[in-house]
């Protein structure tokens, strides 16, 4: 491994008038700037990454096209893990620098598998706050504003990340970690912040606490709430639910530790849009019966652009999504009109139909009156079976019970649990259990 970065300018759009600009870029040339930031980080990071010199089996790499780039390797996490488990207590090899020249260290939240470490160098920290300028742009975060962030700082990158794109946007940012929900709720009247940053299941959280103590939410000053961690912020029926408790806009966003921030969405519409100048995407075809409604769904690849210190070349990020390519709208960057759909590792075959956790949550929300949900995914035979239990009264089961027959094609038994019962988290919810 190299001692420190090389000195090389990485240039990103991230004032507000290059990234509205980049957001408007032909094919052509959004196309020949991923080319060359891809072709000026691998001339970086060989020899020095060792995973990827492995990976690649060679010191030397350039493409003449971007077409080329399906020829390298995939990256699996399974191998970025094992990586890391190879070096206990050193620097992994997935990492390009000398452990002297990274000043951060983070950690996944480890819902699919083992927690994994990554650093950054202070040059690929800077491009993490660059490449979040993009989601407050699209969520009109301005210096005015008070952005409070709903969420305890632990190892999980979001939120540090978005703590520092808040800071050099200029706008005043207020932590709320270490707080009770209740505690949060005060912070938010007393500092009169105009921006929420939390997960979906957490605003949802906010709102069941602010009706118990008879909080008026909606006379907060908070207009906008920018949404990550889960789906729930472009299924249609969570985000009108969070949208109606808080009398705000929703914007929905989409990142991973190991990957970046690498989507945001609208206040206007659900959906996330890939940030194209910071990421490559590519889309895996998910294997679908013929006829199946569901063909047009692809598992996300994703290169990274500019993070030379811990880079990811065609990671398999396990997110589904259904991709479109916009023909008009304020930005041409790849748009997944329903954002994360859910993950590959998440899809249930139930009697044939493929079900993931965001299908369930967007036909539950419609039932105002539901606090709480979890789903158990069983085993009967060798058949998966789904189970639904809610917190709510009969007769909202029985409505439920007959909207997952309709819309899923399928019974799916419902059962009432006693109030305050199942799990609230601030962080990713845990509401899709495996019991199999």
């Amino acid at each position: 491994m190299s001692s420190e970065p090389h000195p090389a300018v990485r240039t990103f759009p991230s004032s507000q008038a290059a990234i509205a600009d980049s957001w408007g870029w032909d094919e052509t040339r959004l196309k020949q700037w991923q080319l060359d930031r891809f072709n000026a980080q691998l001339r970086e990071i060989l020899p020095a990454n060792e995973f990827y010199r492995r990976k690649f089996a060679g010191e030397s790499l350039q493409l003449q096209s971007l077409d080329q780039l399906s020829d390298l390797p995939l990256t699996e996490k399974s191998e970025l893990v094992k990586s890391s488990q190879e070096s206990p207590g050193e620097l992994s090899a997935h990492h390009t620098y000398a452990r002297s020249a990274y000043s951060r260290l983070h950690r996944t939240s480890g819902t699919t598998g083992s927690p994994l470490m990554i650093l950054d160098t202070a040059a690929d920290w800077q491009w993490w706050s660059d490449t979040w300028q993009h989601v407050l742009q699209a969520a009109h975060v301005t210096p005015e504003d008070r952005v409070f962030l709903a969420f305890s700082f632990g190892p999980f990158i979001g939120f540090w990340s978005a703590h520092q794109a808040c800071v050099d946007r200029g706008a005043t940012v207020i932590p709320g970690g270490g707080l009770s929900s209740l505690a949060r709720l005060e912070f938010l009247r007393q500092s009169a912040a105009t921006v929420v940053l939390c997960t979906p299941s957490y605003a949802l959280h906010l709102g069941e606490v602010a009706k118990a103590e008879k909080v008026d939410l909606q006379s907060l000053a908070v207009d906008r709430i920018i949404v990550a961690g889960e789906a729930g912020g472009s299924v249609p029926a969570v985000r009108a639910k969070i949208e109606s408790l808080w009398n705000a806009q929703v914007v929905d966003h989409s990142g991973a530790t190991e990957i970046g921030p690498w989507g945001f969405g609208w206040p206007q519409r659900p959906g996330v849009h890939l940030i194209e100048t910071s990421f490559i995407a590519e889309l895996l075809p998910l294997a679908n019966e013929p006829g199946n409604s569901q063909s047009n769904l692809h598992e996300l690849l994703i290169t990274s652009l500019g993070r030379w210190g811990a880079p990811v070349i065609r990671y398999r990020t396990g997110d589904v999504v259904r991709p479109t390519r916009p023909a008009a709208g304020p930005c041409r960057f790849l748009w997944l009109e329903e954002g994360v759909v859910g993950r590959v590792d998440d899809m249930v075959t139930i009697r044939g139909v493929n079900i993931f956790p965001s299908s369930v949550d967007a036909i539950v929300r419609e039932e105002t009156e539901i606090a709480e949900y979890r789903v158990l995914v069983k085993r009967a035979g060798h058949l998966d079976q789904l189970a639904l239990e809610i917190e709510a009264d009969h007769e909202v089961r029985e409505r439920i019970e007959k909207l997952l027959t309709i819309r899923l094609g399928l019974r799916i038994p419902v059962q009432c649990v006693a109030m305050n019962s199942l799990p609230r988290s601030e962080g990713k919810s845990r509401r899709w259990q495996d019991v199999r």
